[in-house]
């Protein structure tokens, strides 16, 4: 196919470069559970192929690691990895940022940009949070995929690419479609090869791996020195649901290590023992749904119902405050009036 590089004068690099990252190693993913190496095993798998991969798992397990992962053992890896995440941008700028638009196709347009899909050319582009594109705009999405082709906003020059798809998402894409919020012949096509990343509650044997990479990673940027971690700490740890998955235990960790005076690790088990009792089963048959949303709101009335900011409750919880907001939502949590 005829690339897309020669049609504007900026290179792609130069002009989305905050969107280009090297793909990291396999050992960024860490652990050696049966449920990650399953989900590694199917990266490897699916890699060498150009199919398009729907990587399906709960909020902060990982999913990018594991596109980068598909990204690194694929032809593509020495061509750019693009990344957008569709629910951090506004609906109204969604077709711009994916597919580019020429001067003066829009109010505010004073200059040709380059959509992600035309950066990604020749390499891999992963779409976060897929279930969040506008129906009105899947048409034109299910189009590249189809067809690997499509025009800016404000020009009928058809423009062909050489892209790989890979998606991610938190959303239900099957209830999604049944309530007519996404498209079934989209959901199809991304559908492909679908993967589950795992939620942490379902690799506990992890934690004390993980614990000990975020330990030496926040260790360097710190310059900071932690000789011991606590069994019963780690041991609390394993005992917990996590909600936010290894993002919520990497902020743990993080705010753990600030707090520390000497060089042994101080986690507050009590925080995590008091938000586990929450969520402790009356009748044993409590869903991860109830234990998600007693966590949740424990830490929403620790910040005092604040979301955003360093004291937030989703810095607290590790997460986006776009993504805390979704799961408030879709948990229905309301604050008491």
């Amino acid at each position: 196919m005829q690339a897309a590089r020669e049609l504007s004068s900026v290179p792609a690099r130069t002009r989305m470069e905050e969107s280009v990252r090297n793909a990291p190693s396999a050992e960024e993913i860490v652990g050696k559970s049966a449920a990650l190496r399953r989900v590694l095993g199917q990266a490897a798998l699916v890699a060498p192929t150009d199919a398009v991969v729907l990587i399906q798992g709960e909020t902060g397990t990982g999913k990018e690691l594991v596109a980068r992962e598909v990204h690194r053992l694929s032809s593509r890896s020495h061509r750019p990895f693009i990344k957008l995440n569709c629910a951090a941008i506004p609906s109204g700028l969604l077709e711009s940022e994916l597919f580019g638009h020429e001067r003066g196709a829009f109010t505010g347009a004073i200059a040709q940009k380059m959509g992600r899909f035309e950066v990604a050319d020749g390499g891999t582009l992963f779409l976060d949070e897929v279930g969040e594109i506008p129906v009105e705009l899947q048409p034109k999405l299910l189009r590249v995929l189809q067809e690997q082709e499509f025009e800016r906003l404000g020009s009928s020059r058809t423009i062909k690419v050489d892209v790989r798809l890979v998606a991610a998402t938190n959303r239900d894409l099957v209830r999604m479609v049944q309530e007519q919020r996404f498209r079934d012949d989209l959901y199809y096509r991304l559908n492909v090869f679908p993967m589950h990343v795992p939620p942490l509650r379902d690799r506990p044997e992890d934690i004390p791996a993980l614990v000990q990479y975020f330990v030496e990673r926040f260790g360097r940027r710190m310059n900071r020195h932690i000789e011991g971690i606590p069994n019963e700490a780690v041991a609390a740890m394993q005992r917990y649901a996590w909600p936010g998955n290894v993002r919520e235990l990497a902020n743990l960790i993080e705010r753990a290590m600030i707090l520390s005076p000497g060089p042994t690790l101080d986690v507050p088990i009590a925080e995590l023992e008091q938000a586990r009792s929450l969520g402790a089963p009356r009748n044993g048959t409590t869903t991860f749904g109830q234990l998600e949303r007693a966590s949740i709101l424990s830490v929403l009335e620790e910040a005092n119902w604040l979301i955003a900011g360093p004291r937030g409750a989703a810095a607290r919880l590790g997460m986006k405050r776009t993504t805390l907001q979704s799961l408030i939502k879709r948990l229905e949590i309301v604050r008491p009036v």
